[in-house]
């Protein structure tokens, strides 16, 4: 066989069912091998897009995602999805073909160092010069991309590597078994857990990664602690749960915040410092930070670990649960009461446009506990963030490492194709919206039905109340629309324009059974921004 016919070998032994990507000239030997290989390449329409369906599906699945690119610029169209992977803590292998090795010493057409290119944003970066390396460059890229914290590898595959005859065969692939925490660690968070006062437990990403739901979710039943988690968290407890106190993350005083200004002890689950850094809930450096997860802990002056419990999340919650005495109360349940009375406010708002909290309620009474939503970036992530309530993990996917916009429409694509049964939204602003609208194609290419909710301001939303807030004035930030109906019609899709807060409901409920691509254009009060703004400047904690 020849190289390129090895490494299509190898990603099949490491369990790839789809390879996201566009074909060009540079990896035309591997377009080709994908013909005789179970592998199904999803053709897309820009290489970012094809990184985002890689990084959805890698974090959905805990499995990496593949997207492949050509050299040069095809290659550079991956970065934003790459990094947003790796920042992400999603499993992710991009491969991009490169120019034969006889042209890589000197100035050459569409040639970049790949490589080095790729460092700065992956674990693992690597360009293969002999064929014969193939299966242990590949199952390196796997290994370190999906093990713990995962992230983005990059394989640089020059075209006359791929084309060479070899005798090599894939090599076995091995999941590491986590390692146990120290009895020694438990013993000391168990005490401090113990004589705590006002404990509350930060649950991360990590925890969603380790699938410790369940047992996090029976620590604080048993010890009576509220729980916060970070954007990317958002289900690791069902918010119908009387101990979850919603998302943190805001960057700006808001009723789980006067939970951390109280707690004298704060146990992070599975928490990275990228989803929300400590700074802002840990600004006087004086509490106890316990800190559960399978990697040490990163250093930073407002991230004082006092005690650190290395090891597998699951089995360091469950043994935690048996060391220490059951506590009774709920001392912070006031908080939760005030987060849940600020949801529910508009609940029945008729006006026009849609205020983001009805927009919030609506979507969440149309969908099922288990239905996707993937949520771009922009003024509608800070919403959904905090008043979108989930019951399961996985449920809300929010990028809130890199934190890119366009990230959507493609994640929804990947979300689809890997979770078919369950129903899928994708939550986007308008400027994210038609950063990568053209993968609608894709997603009408492949028969999907998804649907796209569209907030509509003409403008880049957060920015602009950013810029309300510290200068009182926008600046640069307004723009004009396509007729988003018409434009999803010019792919065949279908499209709806909300007129009437009271339509809302009955039309996102009409999209999920449309069994196609559906997009909603609905226009949002964004004058809601500056009013939650000054909310929560005034809020005084009630506890």
């Amino acid at each position: 066989m020849n190289g390129a016919q090895l490494l299509l070998k190898c990603l099949e032994a490491e369990g790839v069912e789809y390879i996201f990507g566009i074909p060009g000239e540079e990896n035309l030997h591997i377009m080709d091998a994908l013909l005789d290989s179970p592998i199904r390449f999803v053709t897309c329409r820009h290489e970012q897009g094809a990184a985002f369906m890689a990084d959805v599906y890698g974090r959905l699945t805990g499995r990496a995602g593949v997207c492949l690119a050509t050299l040069g610029p095809g290659a550079t169209n991956l970065i934003t999805g790459v990094a947003d992977a790796d920042m992400d803590n999603a499993p992710l292998v991009a491969i991009a073909g490169q120019a034969s090795t006889t042209r890589l010493h000197k100035e050459s057409h569409q040639v970049l160092d790949l490589e080095q290119m790729f460092q700065p944003i992956s674990k693992y970066s690597c360009r293969i010069l002999s064929p014969a390396t193939i299966p242990e460059m590949v199952r390196k890229a796997f290994k370190l991309a999906q093990t713990e914290k995962p992230g983005a590898s990059f394989i640089e595959f020059p075209e006359n590597i791929a084309k060479l005859e070899v005798d090599e065969f894939p090599l076995d692939v091995r999941t590491p078994i986590p390692a146990e925490p120290s009895a020694g660690r438990l013993a000391s968070a168990a005490e401090v857990i113990a004589n705590a006062k006002w404990p509350i437990i930060l649950a991360g990403n990590g925890a969603v990664r380790a699938g410790a739901s369940a047992e996090l979710a029976a620590l604080a039943e048993t010890l009576n602690i509220p729980v916060a988690h970070t954007f990317m968290a958002k289900g690791v407890i069902p918010f119908s749960h009387p101990l979850c106190l919603g998302s943190v993350g805001l960057q700006a005083s808001d009723h789980v915040s006067c939970g951390f200004s109280r707690a004298d002890v704060i146990i992070c689950v599975g928490y990275d410092l990228v989803e929300y850094h400590p700074h802002l809930w840990h600004p006087g450096r004086d509490r106890v930070i316990i800190h559960i997860d399978q990697t040490p802990s990163e250093v930073d002056r407002h991230y004082g670990v006092g005690v650190c419990v290395v090891g597998d999340i699951k089995s360091s919650l469950r043994a935690l649960r048996l060391q220490i005495p059951p506590r009774s109360g709920n001392l912070l349940r006031p908080l939760r009461d005030a987060l849940v009375a600020d949801m529910e406010q508009h609940a029945d708002d008729t006006g026009f446009p849609v205020k983001p909290q009805k927009l919030i309620h609506d979507l969440r009474a149309a969908l099922r506990d288990d239905d996707i939503v993937i949520c771009d970036v922009g003024a509608h992530k800070m919403w959904m963030a905090r008043m979108f309530p989930c019951e399961r993990p996985n449920t809300c996917i929010i990028s809130n490492g890199f934190a890119s916009m366009g990230i959507a429409v493609p994640g929804a694509v990947a979300a689809k194709l890997t979770h078919p049964e369950q129903r899928v939204v994708a939550v986007t602003g308008d400027g994210g919206f038609l950063m990568n609208s053209q993968e609608v194609e894709t997603a009408m290419r492949l028969g999907l039905a998804l649907v796209i909710l569209i907030w509509t301001d003409a403008s880049y939303g957060l920015i602009e109340w950013k810029q309300m807030n510290g200068f009182g004035r926008p600046s640069q930030v307004h723009f004009n629309n396509p007729d988003f109906v018409r434009y999803a019609e010019s792919f065949g899709a279908k499209g709806y324009r909300i007129e009437r807060g009271e339509d809302l409901l009955p039309t996102l409920r009409q999209a999920l059974i449309d069994d196609t691509v559906v997009i909603i254009d609905c226009p949002v009060d964004y004058r809601e921004n500056l009013r939650l703004t000054q909310q929560l400047g005034e809020m005084v904690c009630p506890v």
